[in-house]
């Protein structure tokens, strides 16, 4: 049995190959480039024809796909609103596949959602029943395991935390990303370092030397190991937003574990021990020394795996958590 798992990212497409054992046979990324609309669309269906193709020269048919997609997805009508894809208001993109993949199962799934699973089947979520994935990368969001299956709500949006209220009083910049993906995202993070190098001329230290429009998350994690006061000011204040969204969420769902990946975690990892300690502060008293909070086991692969799970489960059915 082999299955195909379709990682769909705001600016690359990652497609792998796995067993039903979840081996990673093979693995491809693409750039989306200034692709949208339909373009991405074409691109994801090319990739999947040429290997189905060549998988069924191979005599390895593929028995089921599995996709992951950056926003939101409608399970009745199999369309997607992906924010970060031009043009992905309400793509049909279940319609789309079928027209290449046949009588092939196709499940499609939020990336969020499938970071779990990934780290349900292959990660450091194996054998949990309750855990939470904490996705940050540009945006935030969490994939929510609870009694073994991914809570998606009444509309398919649950998870969304980026919109989590961590601060007051409201601000319009919290309109379109929501007030915690504001300060303690990707883009948070480098929208931080950038306003404070635009309203500080006199500022002389390790981030002066880089164009405010051009500063980068990654940047400001540099300059943070480097001591760089702002960048410490920055990164410490991140702290506390991802501190206090864990709390709210151990508090909440009373997990086993809490997963933190993404993009900036990534260069982030080293603050999960504050993270904890800053989480102790606000969490459930007794919820708090309960949970196990960790990397992902995956890295930058939690969402082609949860796509190749999700594949896996239209064949066999399986509850989450085994």
């Amino acid at each position: 049995m082999a299955l195909l798992g379709i990682d769909l990212g705001g600016t690359k497409l990652a497609l792998a190959i796995f067993t039903e054992e979840g081996k990673m046979v093979s693995k491809e990324v693409s750039p989306l480039g200034n692709h949208k609309g339909n373009e991405v669309g074409k691109l994801i269906t090319d990739k999947i024809d040429v290997i189905l193709s060549s998988a069924e020269s191979r005599g390895n048919k593929i028995n089921a796909i599995g996709i992951s997609v950056p926003g939101i997805s409608h399970h009745k009508t199999g369309t997607v609103w992906a924010p970060n894809i031009p043009e992905w208001d309400d793509y049909p993109l279940l319609q789309e596949v079928r027209s290449v993949s046949g009588s092939i199962p196709v499940t499609i799934d939020s990336d969020r959602a499938c970071y779990i699973l990934g780290e349900v089947w292959q990660g450091n979520a194996r054998g949990c029943r309750d855990a939470i994935f904490l996705a940050v990368g540009t945006g935030i969001g969490a994939g929510i395991l609870v009694n073994g299956e991914v809570i998606r709500g009444s509309h398919d949006i649950a998870g969304a935390i980026g919109w989590m209220a961590l601060d007051r009083p409201f601000r319009e910049d919290y309109i379109n990303c929501g007030c915690f993906e504001h300060y303690a995202s990707g883009e948070g993070i480098a929208k931080a370092g950038r306003t404070f190098l635009t309203e500080n001329k006199d500022y002389k230290g390790e981030l002066k030397n880089i164009a405010p429009d051009e500063i980068t998350s990654y940047d400001i994690f540099a300059a943070y190991n480097n001591g760089d006061p702002v960048a410490v000011n920055v990164i410490q204040q991140c702290i506390e937003f991802w501190g206090m969204a864990v709390a709210n969420l151990i508090s909440l769902f009373n997990p086993e574990k809490i997963i933190i990946g993404g993009g900036v975690f990534g260069p982030a990892i080293p603050l999960i021990p504050d993270i904890r300690q800053e989480a102790a502060k606000w969490a459930q008293p007794i919820s708090i020394n309960q949970v196990n909070i960790e990397a992902s086991g995956l890295a930058g692969n939690a969402g082609v795996y949860g796509a190749g799970f999700l594949a896996l489960k239209t064949l066999s059915g399986l509850n989450l958590s085994k």
